[in-house]
Protein backbone atom coordinates (compact mmCIF):
# COMPACT_ATOMS: atom_id res chain seq x y z
CA UNK A 1 0.00 0.00 0.00
CA UNK A 2 2.29 2.88 0.90
CA UNK A 3 5.05 3.59 -1.30
CA UNK A 4 8.04 2.36 0.34
CA UNK A 5 7.65 -0.56 2.45
CA UNK A 6 9.62 -1.64 5.85
CA UNK A 7 12.29 -3.68 4.85
CA UNK A 8 12.64 -5.46 7.52
CA UNK A 9 11.84 -9.22 7.45
CA UNK A 10 8.79 -9.96 9.39
CA UNK A 11 9.03 -12.15 12.52
CA UNK A 12 7.20 -15.98 12.06
CA UNK A 13 3.77 -15.91 12.89
CA UNK A 14 2.80 -19.33 14.40
CA UNK A 15 0.03 -17.88 16.80
CA UNK A 16 -3.19 -15.40 15.69
CA UNK A 17 -2.36 -11.80 17.09
CA UNK A 18 -5.14 -9.45 18.12
CA UNK A 19 -6.92 -7.33 16.61
CA UNK A 20 -5.56 -4.29 14.32
CA UNK A 21 -7.23 -0.89 13.19
CA UNK A 22 -9.77 -0.79 16.13
CA UNK A 23 -11.00 -4.22 15.10
CA UNK A 24 -14.20 -4.73 13.15
CA UNK A 25 -15.92 -1.39 13.89
CA UNK A 26 -12.08 0.05 12.58
CA UNK A 27 -12.20 -2.40 9.55
CA UNK A 28 -15.62 -1.00 8.83
CA UNK A 29 -14.61 2.60 8.74
CA UNK A 30 -12.32 1.92 6.54
CA UNK A 31 -13.72 0.13 3.85
CA UNK A 32 -16.31 2.10 3.49
CA UNK A 33 -15.15 5.45 4.56
CA UNK A 34 -12.26 5.58 2.39
CA UNK A 35 -13.60 4.74 -0.96
CA UNK A 36 -15.66 7.91 -0.03
CA UNK A 37 -12.68 10.23 0.72
CA UNK A 38 -11.39 8.92 -2.83
CA UNK A 39 -14.80 10.38 -4.54
CA UNK A 40 -15.06 13.51 -1.91
CA UNK A 41 -11.12 14.64 -3.80
CA UNK A 42 -12.23 13.74 -6.74
CA UNK A 43 -15.40 16.02 -6.95
CA UNK A 44 -14.44 18.62 -4.26
CA UNK A 45 -11.03 19.59 -6.38
CA UNK A 46 -11.86 19.57 -9.81
CA UNK A 47 -11.47 21.80 -12.83
CA UNK A 48 -14.76 22.76 -13.36
CA UNK A 49 -15.39 24.95 -10.38
CA UNK A 50 -12.20 25.09 -8.10
CA UNK A 51 -10.68 23.39 -5.75
CA UNK A 52 -12.27 23.17 -3.13
CA UNK A 53 -15.32 23.71 -4.96
CA UNK A 54 -17.21 27.42 -4.34
CA UNK A 55 -20.43 26.01 -2.12
CA UNK A 56 -17.47 24.16 0.50
CA UNK A 57 -15.89 27.79 0.49
CA UNK A 58 -19.89 29.15 1.79
CA UNK A 59 -20.97 26.12 3.71
CA UNK A 60 -23.88 28.38 5.56
CA UNK A 61 -25.62 28.88 1.91
CA UNK A 62 -24.81 25.59 0.53
CA UNK A 63 -27.48 24.12 -1.56
CA UNK A 64 -27.57 20.58 -2.62
CA UNK A 65 -28.30 21.86 -6.39
CA UNK A 66 -25.45 24.18 -6.30
CA UNK A 67 -23.08 21.43 -4.64
CA UNK A 68 -23.93 19.22 -7.78
CA UNK A 69 -23.30 21.70 -10.15
CA UNK A 70 -19.69 22.35 -8.62
CA UNK A 71 -18.79 19.19 -8.51
CA UNK A 72 -20.13 18.44 -11.99
CA UNK A 73 -22.15 15.24 -10.61
CA UNK A 74 -23.45 13.05 -13.90
CA UNK A 75 -26.66 13.84 -14.96
CA UNK A 76 -28.19 10.32 -14.64
CA UNK A 77 -26.98 10.11 -10.76
CA UNK A 78 -24.69 7.75 -9.16
CA UNK A 79 -25.14 5.37 -12.60
CA UNK A 80 -23.05 8.23 -14.04
CA UNK A 81 -19.94 6.90 -11.67
CA UNK A 82 -19.29 4.07 -13.62
CA UNK A 83 -18.96 2.99 -17.58
CA UNK A 84 -18.49 -0.42 -19.26
CA UNK A 85 -16.73 0.71 -21.26
CA UNK A 86 -14.51 2.36 -19.43
CA UNK A 87 -14.53 -0.63 -16.88
CA UNK A 88 -13.65 -2.96 -19.95
CA UNK A 89 -10.64 -0.85 -20.69
CA UNK A 90 -9.41 -0.97 -17.15
CA UNK A 91 -9.41 -4.94 -17.20
CA UNK A 92 -7.63 -4.52 -20.58
CA UNK A 93 -5.08 -2.68 -18.59
CA UNK A 94 -4.79 -5.12 -15.75
CA UNK A 95 -4.58 -8.16 -18.52
CA UNK A 96 -2.30 -6.39 -20.37
CA UNK A 97 0.20 -6.32 -17.11
CA UNK A 98 -0.16 -9.66 -16.15
CA UNK A 99 0.21 -10.85 -20.19
CA UNK A 100 3.69 -8.94 -20.11
CA UNK A 101 4.34 -10.27 -16.41
CA UNK A 102 4.13 -13.92 -18.31
CA UNK A 103 5.80 -13.62 -21.33
CA UNK A 104 8.36 -11.33 -20.87
CA UNK A 105 11.81 -12.75 -19.32
CA UNK A 106 12.88 -12.10 -15.38
CA UNK A 107 14.50 -12.81 -12.55
CA UNK A 108 13.65 -16.13 -10.54
CA UNK A 109 13.53 -15.62 -6.30
CA UNK A 110 12.43 -18.06 -3.98
CA UNK A 111 10.02 -16.28 -0.76
CA UNK A 112 11.00 -16.37 2.72
CA UNK A 113 10.21 -19.51 4.18
CA UNK A 114 6.53 -19.85 5.16
CA UNK A 115 5.89 -20.83 8.82
CA UNK A 116 4.47 -23.82 7.80
CA UNK A 117 7.35 -24.81 6.15
CA UNK A 118 8.55 -24.54 2.80
CA UNK A 119 9.12 -21.44 0.43
CA UNK A 120 7.66 -19.82 -2.46
CA UNK A 121 8.99 -19.48 -6.22
CA UNK A 122 8.52 -14.87 -8.04
CA UNK A 123 9.64 -14.53 -10.52
CA UNK A 124 10.39 -10.62 -11.50
CA UNK A 125 9.97 -8.23 -14.67
CA UNK A 126 8.41 -5.46 -13.40
CA UNK A 127 11.13 -3.43 -14.45
CA UNK A 128 11.09 -4.75 -18.21
CA UNK A 129 7.21 -4.89 -18.16
CA UNK A 130 7.09 -0.95 -17.30
CA UNK A 131 9.84 0.11 -19.76
CA UNK A 132 7.64 -1.95 -22.62
CA UNK A 133 4.71 0.34 -21.37
CA UNK A 134 6.05 3.27 -21.16
CA UNK A 135 8.00 3.10 -24.48
CA UNK A 136 4.36 2.65 -26.38
CA UNK A 137 3.32 5.89 -24.72
CA UNK A 138 6.34 7.66 -25.49
CA UNK A 139 6.05 6.72 -28.86
CA UNK A 140 2.54 7.94 -28.84
CA UNK A 141 2.79 11.25 -27.21
CA UNK A 142 6.06 11.84 -29.80
CA UNK A 143 3.57 11.17 -32.42
CA UNK A 144 0.67 12.65 -31.53
CA UNK A 145 1.59 15.04 -28.82
CA UNK A 146 -0.72 15.37 -25.09
CA UNK A 147 -3.59 14.62 -27.41
CA UNK A 148 -2.15 11.20 -27.23
CA UNK A 149 -5.65 8.98 -26.97
CA UNK A 150 -4.29 6.95 -23.85
CA UNK A 151 -3.55 10.54 -21.97
CA UNK A 152 -7.16 12.41 -22.98
CA UNK A 153 -8.79 9.31 -22.35
CA UNK A 154 -7.57 9.01 -18.64
CA UNK A 155 -8.35 12.29 -18.13
CA UNK A 156 -12.39 12.37 -19.75
CA UNK A 157 -12.45 9.35 -18.01
CA UNK A 158 -10.84 9.82 -14.46
CA UNK A 159 -13.94 9.42 -12.47
CA UNK A 160 -15.02 6.01 -14.45
CA UNK A 161 -11.54 4.82 -14.05
CA UNK A 162 -11.99 5.30 -10.39
CA UNK A 163 -14.85 3.78 -9.77
CA UNK A 164 -13.88 0.90 -11.95
CA UNK A 165 -10.63 0.25 -9.84
CA UNK A 166 -12.69 0.67 -6.65
CA UNK A 167 -14.92 -2.54 -7.70
CA UNK A 168 -11.86 -4.42 -8.70
CA UNK A 169 -10.58 -4.21 -5.75
CA UNK A 170 -14.30 -5.14 -3.69
CA UNK A 171 -14.40 -8.01 -5.64
CA UNK A 172 -10.83 -9.01 -4.77
CA UNK A 173 -10.77 -8.86 -1.64
CA UNK A 174 -14.20 -10.73 -1.69
CA UNK A 175 -12.60 -13.30 -3.97
CA UNK A 176 -9.71 -14.31 -1.71
CA UNK A 177 -11.55 -14.18 1.29
CA UNK A 178 -14.41 -17.16 0.31
CA UNK A 179 -11.17 -19.19 -1.16
CA UNK A 180 -9.02 -19.27 1.38
CA UNK A 181 -11.48 -21.85 3.05
CA UNK A 182 -9.99 -24.07 0.81
CA UNK A 183 -6.82 -23.75 2.76
CA UNK A 184 -5.96 -27.74 3.52
CA UNK A 185 -3.95 -28.58 6.49
CA UNK A 186 0.02 -29.83 6.20
CA UNK A 187 0.53 -26.57 3.82
CA UNK A 188 1.16 -29.38 0.53
CA UNK A 189 -0.04 -26.14 -1.73
CA UNK A 190 2.25 -24.52 0.35
CA UNK A 191 -0.50 -22.14 1.15
CA UNK A 192 -1.39 -21.19 4.70
CA UNK A 193 -3.42 -18.33 6.72
CA UNK A 194 -2.55 -15.24 7.83
CA UNK A 195 -1.51 -15.38 11.48
CA UNK A 196 -3.70 -11.77 11.75
CA UNK A 197 -6.57 -12.95 9.33
CA UNK A 198 -8.43 -15.61 10.95
CA UNK A 199 -10.23 -14.02 14.03
CA UNK A 200 -13.48 -15.85 13.15
CA UNK A 201 -14.88 -12.43 12.77
CA UNK A 202 -15.68 -12.24 8.87
CA UNK A 203 -15.42 -8.35 8.29
CA UNK A 204 -12.44 -7.76 9.81
CA UNK A 205 -10.73 -10.85 8.10
CA UNK A 206 -12.24 -10.13 4.72
CA UNK A 207 -10.26 -6.94 5.32
CA UNK A 208 -7.36 -7.69 6.86
CA UNK A 209 -6.81 -10.76 4.57
CA UNK A 210 -7.59 -14.62 5.43
CA UNK A 211 -4.63 -15.67 3.36
CA UNK A 212 -0.90 -14.81 3.11
CA UNK A 213 -0.48 -15.55 0.11
CA UNK A 214 -3.42 -16.12 -2.41
CA UNK A 215 -2.37 -17.56 -6.17
CA UNK A 216 -4.52 -18.14 -8.60
CA UNK A 217 -4.19 -20.27 -12.44
CA UNK A 218 -5.52 -18.55 -15.07
CA UNK A 219 -6.03 -20.19 -18.28
CA UNK A 220 -3.34 -19.73 -21.13
CA UNK A 221 -1.47 -17.39 -18.46
CA UNK A 222 -0.44 -19.68 -15.89
CA UNK A 223 -0.20 -19.08 -11.80
CA UNK A 224 -0.28 -15.41 -10.78
CA UNK A 225 0.46 -14.61 -7.23
CA UNK A 226 -2.05 -12.08 -6.39
CA UNK A 227 -0.53 -10.02 -3.47
CA UNK A 228 2.59 -9.86 -5.40
CA UNK A 229 1.21 -8.68 -8.39
CA UNK A 230 -1.02 -5.95 -6.92
CA UNK A 231 1.78 -4.45 -4.61
CA UNK A 232 3.97 -3.81 -7.71
CA UNK A 233 1.95 -3.40 -10.94
CA UNK A 234 -1.46 -1.94 -11.61
CA UNK A 235 -1.33 0.71 -8.60
CA UNK A 236 2.06 2.11 -8.81
CA UNK A 237 2.31 1.55 -12.76
CA UNK A 238 -1.14 3.54 -13.12
CA UNK A 239 0.41 6.36 -10.40
CA UNK A 240 3.27 7.14 -12.78
CA UNK A 241 0.40 7.24 -16.03
CA UNK A 242 -2.02 9.57 -14.07
CA UNK A 243 0.93 11.76 -13.15
CA UNK A 244 2.13 12.03 -16.69
CA UNK A 245 -1.65 12.30 -17.75
CA UNK A 246 -2.22 15.20 -15.55
CA UNK A 247 1.36 16.35 -17.30
CA UNK A 248 -0.31 16.48 -20.72
CA UNK A 249 -2.91 17.94 -19.76
CA UNK A 250 -1.49 20.96 -18.26
CA UNK A 251 0.69 21.21 -21.79
CA UNK A 252 -2.47 20.65 -23.80
CA UNK A 253 -4.61 23.49 -21.74
CA UNK A 254 -1.40 26.06 -21.52
CA UNK A 255 1.07 24.99 -23.96
CA UNK A 256 3.26 24.58 -21.41
CA UNK A 257 5.08 22.90 -18.45
CA UNK A 258 5.49 24.02 -15.22
CA UNK A 259 8.89 23.65 -12.83
CA UNK A 260 6.74 22.23 -10.42
CA UNK A 261 4.67 19.72 -12.36
CA UNK A 262 8.08 18.71 -13.92
CA UNK A 263 9.41 18.27 -10.10
CA UNK A 264 6.49 16.48 -8.51
CA UNK A 265 6.12 13.94 -11.82
CA UNK A 266 10.09 13.06 -11.71
CA UNK A 267 10.26 12.74 -7.64
CA UNK A 268 7.40 10.10 -7.87
CA UNK A 269 8.28 8.46 -10.99
CA UNK A 270 12.44 8.17 -9.64
CA UNK A 271 10.02 6.84 -6.59
CA UNK A 272 7.95 4.14 -8.40
CA UNK A 273 11.28 3.09 -10.74
CA UNK A 274 13.66 2.49 -7.64
CA UNK A 275 10.85 0.31 -6.36
CA UNK A 276 10.98 -1.56 -9.55
CA UNK A 277 14.65 -1.97 -9.72
CA UNK A 278 14.80 -3.45 -6.38
CA UNK A 279 11.66 -5.50 -7.04
CA UNK A 280 13.12 -8.41 -5.04
CA UNK A 281 13.74 -6.50 -1.86
CA UNK A 282 9.54 -7.09 -1.57
CA UNK A 283 10.28 -10.78 -0.04
CA UNK A 284 11.08 -9.36 2.60
CA UNK A 285 8.54 -6.71 3.43
CA UNK A 286 5.79 -7.31 6.20
CA UNK A 287 3.41 -7.03 3.41
CA UNK A 288 4.12 -9.98 1.94
CA UNK A 289 5.80 -12.33 4.74
CA UNK A 290 2.75 -11.61 7.43
CA UNK A 291 -0.21 -9.52 5.89
CA UNK A 292 -2.49 -11.08 4.12
CA UNK A 293 -4.51 -10.51 1.64
CA UNK A 294 -7.99 -8.66 1.92
CA UNK A 295 -9.44 -5.28 1.09
CA UNK A 296 -7.25 -3.14 3.02
CA UNK A 297 -4.03 -4.09 0.29
CA UNK A 298 -6.41 -4.49 -2.79
CA UNK A 299 -7.84 -0.98 -2.09
CA UNK A 300 -4.37 0.57 -0.85
CA UNK A 301 -2.97 -0.93 -4.06
CA UNK A 302 -5.08 -0.65 -6.78
CA UNK A 303 -7.32 2.82 -5.61
CA UNK A 304 -5.67 4.67 -2.92
CA UNK A 305 -1.95 4.69 -4.20
CA UNK A 306 -2.71 5.61 -7.08
CA UNK A 307 -5.53 8.28 -7.11
CA UNK A 308 -4.55 9.96 -3.77
CA UNK A 309 -0.56 10.27 -4.58
CA UNK A 310 -0.96 11.72 -7.85
CA UNK A 311 -3.56 14.93 -6.41
CA UNK A 312 -0.82 16.73 -6.62
CA UNK A 313 -0.11 16.52 -10.32
CA UNK A 314 -4.35 16.86 -10.95
CA UNK A 315 -3.76 19.79 -8.98
CA UNK A 316 -1.33 21.43 -10.61
CA UNK A 317 -2.52 20.28 -14.18
CA UNK A 318 -5.51 23.04 -13.55
CA UNK A 319 -3.31 25.58 -11.69
CA UNK A 320 0.40 25.68 -13.06
CA UNK A 321 2.52 27.41 -10.50
CA UNK A 322 5.71 28.80 -11.08
CA UNK A 323 8.19 27.76 -8.39
CA UNK A 324 11.41 29.40 -9.85
CA UNK A 325 14.70 29.24 -9.16
CA UNK A 326 14.92 29.96 -5.54
CA UNK A 327 11.46 27.40 -5.00
CA UNK A 328 13.05 25.11 -6.72
CA UNK A 329 16.25 24.61 -4.91
CA UNK A 330 14.60 24.65 -1.68
CA UNK A 331 12.14 21.63 -2.54
CA UNK A 332 15.34 19.69 -4.41
CA UNK A 333 17.15 20.70 -1.01
CA UNK A 334 13.96 19.15 1.48
CA UNK A 335 13.67 16.36 -1.15
CA UNK A 336 17.98 15.46 -0.86
CA UNK A 337 17.99 15.68 2.47
CA UNK A 338 15.28 13.35 2.99
CA UNK A 339 16.54 10.90 0.72
CA UNK A 340 20.03 11.06 2.48
CA UNK A 341 18.44 10.13 5.32
CA UNK A 342 16.68 7.20 4.25
CA UNK A 343 19.70 5.81 1.97
CA UNK A 344 22.54 6.43 4.72
CA UNK A 345 20.59 4.86 7.56
CA UNK A 346 19.38 2.06 5.44
CA UNK A 347 22.37 1.44 3.69
CA UNK A 348 24.16 1.41 7.13
CA UNK A 349 22.40 -1.43 8.74
CA UNK A 350 22.41 -3.31 5.06
CA UNK A 351 26.44 -3.30 5.29
CA UNK A 352 26.16 -4.26 9.11
CA UNK A 353 24.09 -7.19 8.52
CA UNK A 354 25.58 -8.63 5.57
CA UNK A 355 29.68 -7.87 6.31
CA UNK A 356 29.84 -6.61 9.97
CA UNK A 357 33.34 -6.12 9.37
CA UNK A 358 33.08 -3.64 6.64
CA UNK A 359 35.63 -0.30 7.27
CA UNK A 360 32.07 1.32 7.03
CA UNK A 361 30.32 0.07 10.05
CA UNK A 362 33.07 -2.00 12.12
CA UNK A 363 33.17 0.92 14.28
CA UNK A 364 29.22 0.56 15.48
CA UNK A 365 28.54 -0.19 18.61
CA UNK A 366 25.57 -2.81 19.01
CA UNK A 367 23.95 -4.75 21.23
CA UNK A 368 23.83 -8.99 20.85
CA UNK A 369 20.51 -10.40 22.24
CA UNK A 370 19.99 -14.05 23.23
CA UNK A 371 18.53 -15.18 19.98
CA UNK A 372 22.40 -13.77 18.32
CA UNK A 373 21.11 -11.10 16.57
CA UNK A 374 22.74 -7.86 17.09
CA UNK A 375 20.99 -4.21 17.29
CA UNK A 376 22.82 -1.21 16.25
CA UNK A 377 23.26 1.25 19.30
CA UNK A 378 25.40 3.70 17.41
CA UNK A 379 25.39 5.74 14.16
CA UNK A 380 21.92 5.87 12.26
CA UNK A 381 20.39 3.24 14.16
CA UNK A 382 21.47 5.05 17.68
CA UNK A 383 19.55 8.00 16.57
CA UNK A 384 16.42 6.62 16.58
CA UNK A 385 14.90 2.85 16.30
CA UNK A 386 13.25 3.51 12.95
CA UNK A 387 15.19 6.88 11.71
CA UNK A 388 14.66 5.86 8.02
CA UNK A 389 11.10 6.62 8.63
CA UNK A 390 12.05 10.20 9.55
CA UNK A 391 13.88 10.31 6.30
CA UNK A 392 11.12 8.77 4.12
CA UNK A 393 8.31 11.44 5.60
CA UNK A 394 11.10 14.37 4.60
CA UNK A 395 10.52 13.29 1.35
CA UNK A 396 7.17 13.15 1.42
CA UNK A 397 7.11 17.12 2.02
CA UNK A 398 8.64 17.41 -1.62
CA UNK A 399 5.44 16.02 -3.14
CA UNK A 400 3.27 18.39 -1.80
CA UNK A 401 5.81 22.22 -1.51
CA UNK A 402 5.76 22.13 -4.99
CA UNK A 403 2.06 23.08 -4.94
CA UNK A 404 2.37 26.18 -2.80
CA UNK A 405 -0.43 27.87 -0.84
CA UNK A 406 -2.94 25.49 -2.89
CA UNK A 407 -6.40 26.53 -3.88
CA UNK A 408 -8.19 27.88 -6.97
CA UNK A 409 -11.39 29.08 -8.60
CA UNK A 410 -12.85 28.23 -11.80
CA UNK A 411 -14.63 31.32 -13.40
CA UNK A 412 -15.93 30.91 -16.95
CA UNK A 413 -17.30 34.09 -19.01
CA UNK A 414 -18.03 34.71 -22.89
CA UNK A 415 -15.77 37.91 -21.99
CA UNK A 416 -12.43 36.90 -23.54
CA UNK A 417 -9.66 38.46 -21.29
CA UNK A 418 -6.36 38.37 -22.39
CA UNK A 419 -4.87 35.14 -23.01
CA UNK A 420 -1.97 33.42 -21.21
CA UNK A 421 -1.07 34.26 -17.72
CA UNK A 422 -1.38 37.10 -15.73
CA UNK A 423 2.02 37.22 -13.19
CA UNK A 424 0.22 40.26 -11.94
CA UNK A 425 -3.19 38.34 -9.51
CA UNK A 426 -1.26 34.36 -10.42
CA UNK A 427 -4.49 33.46 -12.76
CA UNK A 428 -4.37 31.97 -16.03
CA UNK A 429 -6.90 32.05 -18.69
CA UNK A 430 -7.70 29.63 -21.54
CA UNK A 431 -10.38 28.63 -23.35
CA UNK A 432 -12.35 29.04 -27.12
CA UNK A 433 -14.03 31.55 -29.59
CA UNK A 434 -17.40 31.71 -27.12
CA UNK A 435 -16.08 30.63 -23.85
CA UNK A 436 -13.28 31.77 -21.64
CA UNK A 437 -11.94 30.11 -18.76
CA UNK A 438 -10.05 31.84 -15.75
CA UNK A 439 -8.31 30.41 -13.38
CA UNK A 440 -7.32 32.10 -10.66
CA UNK A 441 -6.95 31.58 -6.73
CA UNK A 442 -9.04 34.34 -4.98
CA UNK A 443 -11.08 33.25 -1.81
CA UNK A 444 -10.18 29.44 -2.39
CA UNK A 445 -6.34 30.09 -1.30
CA UNK A 446 -4.98 27.61 1.12
CA UNK A 447 -7.78 25.85 1.04
CA UNK A 448 -6.36 23.59 -1.46
CA UNK A 449 -3.96 22.84 0.89
CA UNK A 450 -6.18 20.19 2.28
CA UNK A 451 -6.11 18.19 -0.66
CA UNK A 452 -2.36 18.71 -1.94
CA UNK A 453 -0.66 18.36 1.92
CA UNK A 454 -2.60 15.69 2.54
CA UNK A 455 -0.12 12.88 1.49
CA UNK A 456 2.32 14.02 3.92
CA UNK A 457 -0.19 14.13 7.05
CA UNK A 458 -1.47 10.57 5.99
CA UNK A 459 2.27 9.56 5.29
CA UNK A 460 3.15 10.74 8.84
CA UNK A 461 0.39 8.60 10.33
CA UNK A 462 1.15 5.60 8.30
CA UNK A 463 4.53 5.32 8.93
CA UNK A 464 3.57 5.81 12.94
CA UNK A 465 1.26 3.14 12.42
CA UNK A 466 4.01 1.06 10.97
CA UNK A 467 6.42 2.06 13.92
CA UNK A 468 3.54 0.85 16.27
CA UNK A 469 3.91 -2.41 14.04
CA UNK A 470 7.47 -2.81 14.44
CA UNK A 471 7.97 -2.64 17.32
CA UNK A 472 5.49 -5.23 18.79
CA UNK A 473 6.76 -7.70 16.14
CA UNK A 474 10.35 -6.92 17.38
CA UNK A 475 9.08 -7.21 21.06
CA UNK A 476 7.97 -10.48 20.27
CA UNK A 477 10.76 -11.40 18.57
CA UNK A 478 13.60 -10.10 20.97
CA UNK A 479 11.56 -10.26 24.72
CA UNK A 480 13.60 -8.51 27.27
CA UNK A 481 16.33 -7.71 24.78
CA UNK A 482 14.30 -5.40 22.89
CA UNK A 483 13.13 -3.97 26.22
CA UNK A 484 16.94 -2.82 27.08
CA UNK A 485 17.30 -1.76 23.57
CA UNK A 486 14.52 0.57 23.83
CA UNK A 487 16.06 2.02 27.23
CA UNK A 488 19.64 2.66 25.15
CA UNK A 489 18.00 3.98 22.11
CA UNK A 490 14.81 6.08 23.03
CA UNK A 491 13.91 7.58 19.78
CA UNK A 492 11.13 6.02 17.91
CA UNK A 493 11.13 7.80 14.33
CA UNK A 494 12.94 11.49 15.12
CA UNK A 495 15.54 12.03 17.32
CA UNK A 496 14.79 14.54 20.46
CA UNK A 497 11.26 14.54 19.61
CA UNK A 498 9.19 11.16 19.01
Amino acid sequence: MPPKASKTVAAKHEEPRGYEFAGPPGAFAISFGLPLAVYIATFLCNDISGCPVPSALSPSTLTIEQLKKDVGWPANGIWGLASWDVSAKVVGYYLLSMVLQRVLPGVEAMGTELASGGRLAYKFNTWSSTMFTLAICAAGTVVQGADFPVWTFIYDNYTQIVTANIIIAYSLATFVYVRSFNVKPGNKELRELAAGGHSGNMLYDWFIGRELNPRVTIPLLGQFDIKEFCELRPGLMGWMVLDFTFLANQYKTYGFVTDSMLLITSFQTLYVLDSYWMESAILTTMDITTDGFGFMLAFGDLVWVPFTYSLQARYLSVYPLSLGVYGTTGVLGVLGLGYYIFRSSNNEKNRFRTDPNDSRVAHLKFLETKSGSKLLISGWWGTARHINYFGDWIQAWAYCLPTGIAGYLVQHSSVAPATGQSFADKSFVFGGPHLHTEVLQGSARGYGMIFTYFYVVYFGILLIHREMRDEEKCLRKYGEDWKRYTKIVKYRIIPGIY
